[in-house]
């Protein structure tokens, strides 16, 4: 098994307005951070370590757990935008002026109301797996999908299925990198409490509840360059999602993988993380 810098990343701790976060900072300090914000159910041992170390390697990159998520106290919220002020908090709290985002799939609803909340302290934004509401012709969830979601105990083949196209290369790529999160998972680290999960659940659900104008005006009002990415084969987040929101936003890239997921990012992450590296750099 290869040996990953991120898996040595000190917990360090920070107190905010309203709770102590727990964070992770990796790769050399200077110029705009790219922080962070995760997916339904993850929290900061849950991200890839290889992902983490290509992105360090030339970037101050910070991941955390929001407010009663994983490592981090206090009482979970149950909306997008409490969610946001989470992250809103957390930066404040790390005294950072200003900050690239990177939110994958839950956390890509997140960050874009960071952006739509406090428009200063963004500088890019990358949303990856993820959209901007619901948007027109998108199809719902499938049960098996929404049955996984509900699992406290998702198990391999969930995880494979809701994540990785049903492919041999690509369930590959998703047994690979279950096993290299296993090394922070296997220290036995707080998981998303089921409380947390129901309220992000909660939050997902009313954030998919909006109507299309106010998305329509959400794409509208952000001015920062944005990265938006993911795999055509997305059983979570359909890649419908993202094609739409480029068509409304100031200044956005779109990138597809067309035999990817979900965790796109992950399958496809020394492509991904040049993209990021690319983008953050333009």
């Amino acid at each position: 098994m290869c040996t990953y810098l991120a898996d040595k990343a000190e917990d360090l701790s920070v107190e905010g307005a309203s709770t102590t976060f727990t964070y992770r900072r990796m790769g050399p300090r200077g110029g705009v951070p790219l922080v962070l914000v995760n997916r339904f159910r993850g929290t900061i041992d849950w991200w890839d370590p290889e992902f983490l170390d290509l992105l360090a390697a030339d970037h101050d990159v910070i991941l955390f757990d929001n407010i009663g998520i994983g490592y981090t106290t206090g009482e979970p919220r149950d909306s997008i935008e409490g969610f946001a002020d989470g992250a809103i908090e957390f930066i404040e709290a790390l005294g950072l002026a200003q900050a690239d985002l990177l939110g994958w799939s839950m956390g890509g609803f997140v960050a874009q109301h960071v952006a739509l909340r406090r428009p200063d302290l963004v500088r890019k934004l990358v949303v990856a797996g993820s959209g901007p509401g619901p948007v027109p012709e998108l199809p719902p969830l499938s049960e098996k999908v929404q049955g996984i979601m509900a699992k406290p105990d998702a198990d391999v083949d969930d995880m494979l299925y809701l994540f990785y196209p049903e492919t041999d290369a690509a369930r590959a790529a998703g047994v690979e990198h279950l096993t290299k999160v296993s090394t922070r998972l296997a220290a036995g680290g707080p998981a998303v409490s089921e409380t947390a999960a129901m309220r992000q659940r909660e939050a997902i659900v009313k954030f998919m509840a909006v109507p299309f104008e106010q998305v329509r005006a959400n794409l509208e009002t952000i001015k920062q360059p944005v990265l938006y990415a993911n795999g055509v084969h997305d059983v979570m987040v359909p890649a419908l999602a993202s094609y739409v929101a480029v068509q409304h936003l100031d200044s956005a890239t779109l990138v597809l993988y067309s035999d990817a997921g979900h965790a796109f990012l992950f399958q496809h992450v020394k492509a991904f993380t040049t993209e990021v590296a690319n983008f953050l750099a333009a």
